[in-house]
């Protein structure tokens, strides 16, 4: 019997990713270029251990903004590795992820970082555990054979260079299925489901009756808010957009609006819960996010223009408050013929937060 395996049977690089996100969530390191990564979030006292038995220097990944509440040297510039002390602890390894502690224990130092050497896999480290929803920052030791210790462990093994070259694009969509769907706003409603190649989450086009290709069509652009869709939270503006950008577009008689699964501004709904558990210490929107590592906003809105090209649209009028998105749209090749304004849902629980948007972010209210 031959035991020659086909090629197609091994996993190219977008597969190798999507196992190795996996792999993270659920705790499981795996060996990226030449280095072994763990999430620090679920990371467990026993590999961390293991881990620091290991030949070499771990160290603990952060974003640059996470390094700023904890004043660490970032020497990379977008990221400090700060090194694990020989007596590092679970507890400890965790609380320079997670800000949850932070005004209670706001002393985690001395935090050595390192200066020297290459960050290239670092960086690909917080990129990819970012891209698996966890929190930015991944446990790091550089190995002399990496290859040989993946082997060894049964680990998940990614090529440094490819991986570098495809957590930078984002995922081609495909159309999976359409069907109709009547809707309160309109009994003339289908939903478009399209589906990322690397397994990510789907993402949703709402079409209301048939809108004119060659003219531009009535659009929003609407990231999933699980709190604010659905339970109808006071802390947001996000379900009376929602429900105020389907009930003008059932009006109108047509429109489209995509519903694209970045909860949280891209962070996920965990993150999120973080952030807003943050706010309630004080924080404001964007403070809370760079408090946890990231960015103010971590969407990328272009998926919206690929969605709106491989339904045959061109041109828009875009429902929005937000310029970033409509000079996304611009630069994706989709003209904005018309900035439609979708102020609603102001409330006392939420007054400060649209307050922010619109000093921090520069939405238009």
């Amino acid at each position: 019997m031959s035991c020659n395996i086909p090629m197609s049977f091994t996993p190219d690089i977008v597969e190798t990713l999507s196992r190795a996100r996996a792999d993270l969530r659920m705790g499981v390191p795996v060996v990226l270029g030449d280095a072994v990564v763990l999430a620090a979030e679920t990371l467990n006292a026993a590999r961390l251990a293991d881990v620091m038995a290991l030949d070499g220097a771990p160290v603990i990944a952060i974003t640059a903004r996470r390094a700023e509440t904890l004043k660490a040297r970032a020497y990379d510039g977008d990221l400090a590795r700060v090194t694990l002390p020989a007596d590092a602890s679970l507890d400890w390894v965790q609380s320079v992820a997670d800000p949850a502690d932070d005004l209670r224990a706001p002393l985690k130092g001395p935090l050595n970082a390192a200066r020297d050497g290459s960050a290239d896999m670092h960086r690909l480290a917080i990129t990819l555990v970012k891209s698996a929803r966890l929190l930015p920052a991944a446990v790091v030791v550089t190995l002399a054979d990496a290859e040989r210790f993946a082997a060894d462990h049964v680990l998940t093994r990614i090529d440094g260079n490819a991986a570098a070259l495809h957590l930078k694009e984002r995922s081609p969509l495909h159309k999976v299925i359409h069907a109709r769907l009547p809707m309160e706003v309109s009994e003339a409603g289908r939903l478009h489901i399209f589906r990322p190649e690397d397994g990510g989450e789907e993402h949703y086009a709402i079409e209301i009756g048939r809108p004119e290709r060659s003219t531009p069509v009535l659009c929003r652009l609407h990231s999933a808010c699980f709190t604010g869709d659905l339970m109808g939270s006071l802390k947001c503006d996000c379900g009376p957009q929602l429900r105020a950008a389907l009930a003008q577009m059932g009006t109108e008689g047509h429109g489209v609006l995509l519903y694209l699964n970045q909860e949280g501004r891209g962070i996920g709904l965990a993150n999120k819960m973080r952030a807003y558990s943050l706010q309630d210490q004080g924080f404001d929107t964007v403070e809370a996010n760079h408090r946890l590592g990231f960015e103010d906003d971590e969407r990328d809105f272009r998926l919206g223009a690929d969605i709106l090209k491989s339904m045959g649209f061109s041109a828009v009028r875009l429902l929005t408050n937000n310029p970033r998105k409509v000079a996304m749209m611009e630069q994706s090749g989709v003209r904005v013929a018309q900035r439609v304004p979708l102020a609603v849902g102001e409330n006392r629980h939420n007054a400060q937060y649209l307050a922010t948007k619109a000093a921090k972010s520069g939405h238009i209210l």
